[in-house]
């Protein structure tokens, strides 16, 4: 095909994302709003062999903070982060489920209110949590907003999207956002206390009814697609 030097005047553009989180973004398209249809996050949901001990073990307890860093970011120092995880938790005095991900956290010490685990599927887990803290991965922040608990992103500075979408949980006043690389103690503890704050937490509720649910957004997506093949616009 030819280089584009340019957006397309015929071809579907689906924003695979909420308007809530961008808003006044389609007005400043005009005319190509018509087709930059918003579907809403397309995940699929599934299932992971973790999903059974993680829930086991939030039933057993108090509702627990979520960590998770992304299946494309690995921990520097594992062992300290861990730790002040952890520590982090104390002072707060709640218990800590911290997903793997990119990471090999299998020989990591932990204290008694920490439970470590693979991959999970988000829709599962997160209902079962008190707040989420991750990177800012697009699905894992769709999850968080759809969810209605309130979010930390604690982001990569190498990953572009991952600033951004920490600017749309701040703007959406459901959570904080910050470089990981910024992160101490001192502030994982002070930027969870403002997370867990009554209006963080009512306005992340307030925030999921406005999201839209996953197979609706799936469905819109299939139409869409469908409908474009139908009427031979590929361009």
């Amino acid at each position: 095909m030819p280089e584009a030097t340019g957006p397309s005047t015929v071809s579907l553009e689906i924003q695979a994302y909420d308007e809530l989180c961008f808003p006044g973004v389609a007005a400043k398209w005009g005319e190509q709003a018509g087709r930059r249809p918003f579907v809403g996050a397309l995940t699929l949901e599934l299932p992971t062999d973790a999903d059974d001990a993680a829930l086991s073990w939030i039933t057993a307890g108090t509702p627990p903070i979520y960590f998770g860093f992304g299946s494309n970011v690995y921990l520097a120092h594992p062992a300290h982060t861990v730790a002040m995880i952890g520590a982090a938790c104390t002072q707060l005095g709640d218990r800590a489920l911290i997903c793997s991900g990119a990471s090999d956290l299998t020989d990591i010490p932990h204290a008694d209110h920490v439970k470590i685990v693979g991959a999970v599927n988000h829709s599962a887990i997160f209902p079962a949590c008190r707040a989420v803290v991750h990177h800012g991965g697009a699905g894992t922040t769709a999850a968080a907003l759809r969810v209605g608990i309130a979010t930390l992103v604690l982001f990569s500075v190498l990953l572009e999207d991952q600033p951004i979408w920490a600017a749309v949980v701040k703007q959406l006043g459901v959570g904080f956002g910050r470089s990981f690389l910024e992160s101490t103690l001192k502030t994982l503890v002070a930027d969870l206390r403002h997370v867990l704050a009554r209006h963080c937490l009512t306005r992340a509720r307030e925030a999921a009814a406005q999201m839209t649910k996953p197979a609706e957004s799936l469905a819109s997506a299939v139409d869409l697609l469908e409908d474009n093949a139908r009427h031979g616009r590929f361009g």
